[in-house]
């Protein structure tokens, strides 16, 4: 059992846990993951480590609540526990010691790109920071991002703050007027970091992106993480979760991760069915 020493609501949908984890935390790496289980018959969900303080033996996750399984972790308050945290699990990220890296994340990705901004500004990486969201409610982690970043730009989908546009069109925009980037890191949903690297494949400047597809055992033996990368079938579990964005081929990423919404979208139904009946769940 790993106790939730702290709980945080960042956004309506999306969580902050601080779970007491020691062991984990004592060889947590920027780029890694854990993966969690609510109970017994809960769903494995991985989630990438977003911070980790070794002294404390913490660890920190956030997650959105999109299906069935999210939304009953949400449900869990502080002092409560979490089943299964096992971890640290994939390849630590190659992160550079020197030069200028611009950290471009979407949505949730904020949180696995800050423990990388993190490790690089403590560096002295020079780190630009875009940070984007649909609107400006579901913004996340300005603060902390602010803190380890030399430039930060805020994008919104809607205009409601900051870049009205895609972080990807700030990117261009950025490249546009001069900046100078020896590697781009991109985090978020799949169109996006799709976009990102389009913008920087012409000019040839490496681009990293963090896969989170369907998984289940995060020891490479399932294969239900499999994507393709520069043509070769690659584990994101155990081979990633950090890679070479301009060799993924996110169309097939993006067919694998639609497989299962509609079963998805039925466990949500029967959760809130369940709820407006007066059950737990």
């Amino acid at each position: 059992m790993y106790k939730i020493v702290e709980k945080a609501v960042l956004t309506p949908v999306t969580k902050k846990f601080v779970v007491l984890a020691p062991m984990i935390a004592k060889k947590a790496e920027p780029g890694q993951f854990v993966i969690v289980r609510n109970g017994e018959k809960g769903e494995r969900i991985p989630l990438t480590i977003a911070d980790f303080d070794r002294a404390k033996g913490t660890i920190t996750i956030v997650f959105q609540e999109v299906g069935r399984s999210t939304a009953d972790l949400g449900l869990l308050r502080e002092g409560d526990s979490i089943l299964d945290v096992v971890g640290p699990l994939g390849l630590p990220a190659e992160l550079p010691a020197s030069g200028r890296v611009a950290c471009v994340a979407g949505g949730v990705g904020v949180a696995p790109t800050y423990p990388k901004a993190k490790a690089m500004h403590e560096r002295g990486v020079k780190v630009i920071s875009i940070v984007g969201a649909r609107s400006s409610d579901l913004l996340i982690m300005e603060k902390e991002m602010g803190a380890v970043s030399d430039e930060l730009h805020i994008c919104t989908d809607d205009g409601s703050r900051g870049f009205h546009g895609f972080v990807s069109e700030k990117l261009r925009e950025l490249l546009q007027g001069g900046a100078r980037f020896d590697e781009v890191i991109a985090i978020g949903p799949l169109p996006m970091m799709s976009a990102t690297v389009e913008v920087t494949r012409p000019l040839g400047i490496r681009t990293w992106v963090s896969l989170n597809p369907i998984m289940v055992d995060g020891t490479g033996m399932c294969g239900a993480c499999r994507v393709t990368v520069g043509g070769k079938t690659k584990f994101c579990c155990v081979d990633g979760p950090m890679f070479d964005g301009h060799q993924v081929d996110f169309k097939e990423a993006m067919r694998r991760s639609q497989m299962y919404l509609e079963q998805e979208r039925l466990a949500a139904q029967v959760r809130h069915e369940g709820c407006a009946a007066g059950g737990d769940r």
